[in-house]
C-alpha cells in the first residue's frame, strides 16, 4: 500500500488491485462504524481508496504502509436483481469478440453474479465487476454522443448501467428499466460499492 497525502485532512491509498480496493473499502468502512476511524467519506474506485475529513492522516498512512491489505469480508447476503433485455446495438459485436452467439452473451453475462466495486462518472452509475478476464472488451473506438438512460454497458472488466442518457463509450448489450438513481428515494442510488448484483432475462 501507498498512501498520499491530500490536502490537510485525506489520504489517498494506493494498492495493487481492485480486489485489494474493495477489500481496503469494507476494512475502512468496518472501522468507521465501530468507532476506531474517525473518516467523513470513504470513497473507492479502481485501485485507490480516498479517506477525507481524517484528524490524523500522517498516523493513519503509517499504520496503512506498514500493514498488509486485509483480506475481503464476508460479502453481502443480498442480491439486487435487474431486468434486463439483451437488445443492445453493440450486442454482435461483443458476441464476436468473445467467439460466441449473442444468445451466449445474454446466458453468460446472466448467469455471473456481479460486485459493485465503486462508483463514479455520473450519480447512480457503478462499475460492477464479477466476468472473467477473458470477456473484457474493449471501449468503443467512436464514442456514442447520447447513450439512452438503462442502457446495460461492457468496457474492459466492468459491467455498468447508464442511470441517465449522457455520451458513452461502452459497448451497449441491453437495456433495464430498473432506476438507479431517484433523488427522492433514501438512498438515491440503488448501487452502492460492496453490492451484490444479479441481472435477470427479461422479455
Amino acid at each position: 500500500m501507498r498512501a498520499l497525502p491530500v490536502g490537510d485532512a485525506a489520504l489517498l491509498v494506493e494498492v495493487s488491485s481492485g480486489d485489494e480496493a474493495q477489500a481496503l473499502h469494507a476494512e475502512m468502512v468496518r472501522r468507521r462504524a465501530e468507532g476506531s476511524l474517525s473518516v467523513r467519506e470513504i470513497v473507492p474506485a479502481a485501485r485507490t481508496v480516498l479517506l477525507d475529513g481524517l484528524t490524523d492522516p500522517a498516523r493513519l498512512a503509517a499504520e496503512l504502509t506498514a500493514s498488509e491489505v486485509p483480506p475481503a469480508p464476508p460479502r453481502a447476503r443480498e442480491v439486487i436483481e435487474l431486468p434486463v433485455r439483451y437488445d443492445g446495438p453493440d450486442l454482435a459485436d461483443v458476441a464476436a469478440l468473445w467467439g460466441v452467439s449473442p444468445e451466449e452473451v445474454a446466458r453468460i453475462h446472466a448467469g455471473t453474479e456481479f460486485t459493485v466495486a465503486f462508483c463514479g462518472f455520473a450519480p447512480g452509475f457503478g462499475y460492477l465487476t464479477g466476468l472473467p478476464a477473458r470477456y473484457d472488451v474493449p471501449r468503443r473506438a467512436t464514442p456514442r454522443t447520447a447513450v439512452p438512460a438503462g442502457s446495460v454497458g461492457l468496457a474492459g472488466p466492468y459491467t455498468g448501467v447508464y442511470p441517465r442518457s449522457s455520451p458513452g463509450g461502452w459497448q451497449l448489450i441491453g437495456t433495464t428499466d430498473a432506476v438507479l438513481w431517484d433523488h427522492a428515494r433514501v438512498p438515491a442510488a440503488l448501487l452502492s460499492p460492496g453490492t451484490r448484483v444479479r441481472f435477470v432475462g427479461a422479455a
